[in-house]
């Protein structure tokens, strides 16, 4: 597409500049011309050497000026002829065509777009034409993995994740910022929440293991079409969120499976203080020690079995049966009862939730 581009202009400017003009890429080929029959040349003397010039230099009688819109220059303008007239022409069409191909790469560039998308910075009436324009499959389930990098080292995360997903028609890895990278993920059909769970999987295993980069992996739901893909990426962020609070050993949190949890995290401190209040009447949560609360967390564990909860804990039935008493006489609560079970469980969520957030509203 680049070609067509630059032919483009330098058909336009062929009357302007009395001379023969073009362009050569790094392949040392020529891909525009102001003489047609020039295309496809090979001029064997640009070299990347010669290209990683900052400065125009003159070969066979041509002058010429790299330019490009990376850390290395792609491209070189070239102008016949060695004055400074040469020189002067040159400088100004390297100027305008990189300017061109930046507006232009920006404007198609498919990663720009989805990054644009994610982020809520383009209008949704927009996403529909813009993706029709750029050829996107609308068809297609995808899903969005937000990894988040733990630790700082030399190796580029991104650029480890680009690897593992070579196919930029259908995946696309775009960099948030110096923690944050976001997998957007076409899927199959057929594709389940293990599956994704699988995948990010390999992400943590690989930076880990490989590169000792550790990471989080916040999971969306799969969506269809282009323009709901923000919020896939919203969900993906709020797993990360609740994870940091109620899975805090996990690595991977999946927006499906966070439930009741989801619940608590967006409440608001006042209401959550008021619940506490309510449900502790007798005694606060905080006259519970250790020991208790680790009896209470495996209680919950094994599905409030009182056998198998002993088995665990490697204390007698009865033993356990007496701590139960303890905490129902402490909180009113009796944990072999299913409704108090459930109250007592999301109290202690509740608790987490205050112990980890600021004053919300």
């Amino acid at each position: 597409m680049s070609n067509r581009l630059f032919q483009g202009i330098i058909h336009q400017m062929k009357d302007a500049i009395d001379r023969t003009i073009g362009v050569v890429d790094e392949t040392s080929v020529v891909i525009a011309c102001s003489e047609l029959g020039r295309i496809g040349e090979v001029n064997e003397s640009i070299t990347s050497e010669t290209l990683s010039a900052t400065v125009p230099f003159v070969i066979n009688g041509y002058t010429y000026k790299a330019f490009g819109n990376s850390a290395r220059a792609e491209y070189a303008v070239f102008v016949s002829g060695s004055d400074e007239l040469a020189q002067k022409y040159v400088q100004l069409l390297s100027v305008s065509l990189a300017s061109i191909k930046q507006y232009y790469d920006e404007k198609y560039d498919r990663s720009n777009f989805i990054k644009n998308v994610i982020l809520d910075n383009i209008l949704p009436g927009d996403i529909y034409l813009k993706a029709r324009e750029l050829r996107f499959n609308n068809e297609v389930h995808r899903v969005c993995l937000l990894i988040k990098i733990t630790s700082k080292t030399d190796i580029s995360a991104y650029d480890i994740v680009q690897n593992l997903f070579p196919d930029k028609n259908k995946d696309f890895v775009i960099n948030i910022n110096e923690t944050d990278i976001v997998l957007v993920k076409e899927l199959k059909s057929g594709i389940e929440s293990k599956d994704l769970e699988k995948l990010a999987s390999s992400i943590v295993d690989t930076l880990s293991s490989e590169f000792y980069t550790h990471c989080l992996v916040g999971i969306g739901t799969p969506v269809m079409g282009i323009k709901d893909l923000a919020l896939s990426f919203k969900e993906a962020q709020v797993a990360l969120d609740v994870g940091k609070v109620f899975d805090t050993e996990k690595t991977i949190v999946s927006y499906d499976n966070l439930g009741i949890a989801r619940l608590v995290y967006q409440l608001p401190t006042t209401l959550c203080d008021m619940f506490l209040k309510e449900v502790f009447k007798r005694g606060s949560i905080e006259s519970l020690d250790q020991e208790t609360l680790f009896t209470i967390q495996k209680f919950f564990e094994n599905n409030l079995n009182v056998s198998e909860t002993s088995r665990k804990l490697f204390v007698h039935r009865n033993t356990l049966v007496y701590r139960l008493e303890k905490i129902k006489k402490l909180t009113g609560l009796d944990l072999r009862e299913f409704e108090d079970a459930i109250v007592f469980k999301v109290a202690l969520m509740v608790k987490k939730y205050l112990s980890s957030s600021p004053a919300k509203f």
